[in-house]
């Protein structure tokens, strides 16, 4: 038997009493390896301040070129169903309120309207026709494009739909004290969340915490809608409809079941 010098034992009792220890500890979940970063592998937001987080978020989403955005908008009461792809020049998709839906192509400054009869049809309850000019409108309107004229009343409201400034300075704002929330995924994609209040009344932001941190889904305040937003920077091409396609119906829109 070889005999050990009283330094080479100890080292060898120290050496066995570790490997005692890592191998109690590692059959209750290997804690003698360090605990992972959440971190880890991600664009680094997740360990700012919440309104740091809103910020770079808000940021990100302003210097996009593109986003396509959809969910549910509620606003003065009333309920939208928005599916919009939006970039700084256009933007093209559809709005559904009120069981009703139309479709609206905006190219710089011209602003088309697409919808169904039912959409066009404006006569109100207990009329026997349609009220003129009007009369008959709904046919000559259905599936076809119709340009908005600029001086129309309802011009810059469904403008407003198209305008990815305009929808996303309106939706990206949270109320209340910002907190961070938890950490979840989004569409496949790492997030962290970032409420309005401790318990979110005020909104909840989920941030992309890889690449770029965009906002990837919102909860509005007060049940307000929740918005998921993707394809972010994401272009997509804009092309104005055929003159088959297009009615110039010349003056204001007739008013609709919507309006």
């Amino acid at each position: 038997m070889t005999a050990f010098p009283p330094a080479a034992r100890a080292r060898l009792r120290r050496a066995a009493l570790l490997g005692l220890v890592c191998a109690g500890l590692t059959a209750s979940l290997t804690a003698c390896a360090e605990e992972p970063d959440p971190d880890q592998g991600t664009n680094g937001v997740g360990k700012l301040s919440a309104t740091a987080i809103e910020g770079k978020a808000r940021a990100a989403a302003g210097r996009a070129e593109a986003v396509h955005l959809s969910g549910t908008v509620v606003s003065k009461g009333r309920s939208y169903k928005l599916n919009m792809r939006l970039k700084e020049d256009g933007g093209t998709g559809s709005v559904t309120s009120k069981g009703s839906a139309f479709e609206l192509l905006r190219i710089d400054d011209e602003l088309f309207m697409k919808a169904g009869a039912d959409f066009w049809d404006h006569e109100e309850a207990g009329s026997a026709e349609p009220t003129d000019p009007d009369k008959g409108a709904a046919g000559k309107l259905e599936d076809k494009y119709v340009k908005v004229p600029d001086d129309d009343p309802v011009y810059d409201q469904l403008r407003g739909f198209t305008d990815k400034d305009v929808l996303l300075d309106g939706l990206l704002g949270l109320h209340g004290k910002l907190a961070k929330g938890g950490r979840a995924t989004v569409g496949g994609v790492r997030t962290i969340e970032v409420t309005g209040g401790a318990s979110g009344e005020g909104g909840r932001l989920a941030v992309s915490l890889m690449g770029t941190p965009y906002p990837l889904k919102l909860e509005r305040a007060g049940g307000a809608g929740v918005v998921r937003l993707a394809e972010w920077d994401e272009d997509f091409a804009l092309e104005a409809p055929g003159k088959d396609e297009t009615v110039d119906y010349g003056g204001q829109l007739p008013k609709t079941s919507n309006g």
